[in-house]
């Protein structure tokens, strides 16, 4: 399989990215092949497009297959295993989203948690405390409405995105009405 140079350069650049997002440059390359390429794939086809041996290729299935983005596939008549990642970019959007908080939030929340829960022995623990409990805060904030946000329809996560700073002034007009005009309910 031959990438046209607009498929290498998306397959070159998610490699690039994935030493930002915290895979290596193979697996955001297999990622991306297998994204763009509308297929089922097998890891001879894999590494045989990206010129990866075939142990390279397998360890960065099983990477991508650790983070749910890519599920095993059979074809009727064909024995080998093919690899192809969620259809829909919601549900992978979800998926990555569900794995960073496993992966990364809810250490740092537990983390936090047992901290908060310790007598601090000098002021400065104090400060350190004040300051983890404001992050807890935030944290728990932004993972429970993502949580909300994840129940929500593709659909209404897209018109909730289009609002934009428009949803301050649904706010406002909101609490206009809730106040009776007053702002923000003060006297």
């Amino acid at each position: 399989m031959n990438l046209t140079p607009l498929a290498e350069r998306f397959v070159l650049h998610f490699g690039e990215m994935g030493s930002r997002w915290g895979v290596n440059r193979t697996v955001g390359q297999i990622y991306a092949l297998l994204y763009i390429s509308g297929k089922p794939l097998c890891a001879d086809e894999i590494g045989e497009t990206l010129a990866f041996s075939r142990s390279n290729v397998g360890i960065g299935i099983k990477e991508l297959q650790a983070w749910r983005l890519v599920k095993l596939v059979h074809l009727p008549g064909d024995r080998r295993d093919f690899f192809e990642p969620p259809k829909d970019v919601w549900d992978i959007f979800r998926v990555l989203m569900e794995e960073r908080r496993r992966r990364e939030i809810e250490p740092t929340l537990s983390m936090l948690r047992e901290a908060l829960l310790e007598r601090p022995d000098s002021e400065a623990d104090q400060i350190a405390q004040d300051r983890m409990r404001e992050m807890h805060g935030l944290i728990e904030l932004t993972t429970g409405w993502l949580d909300e946000v994840q129940r929500l329809s593709p659909e209404t996560v897209i018109r909730l995105m289009q609002l934009g700073a428009k949803v301050q002034k649904v706010l406002e007009f909101a609490d206009k009405l809730k106040f009776g005009g007053r702002d923000g309910g003060e006297a």
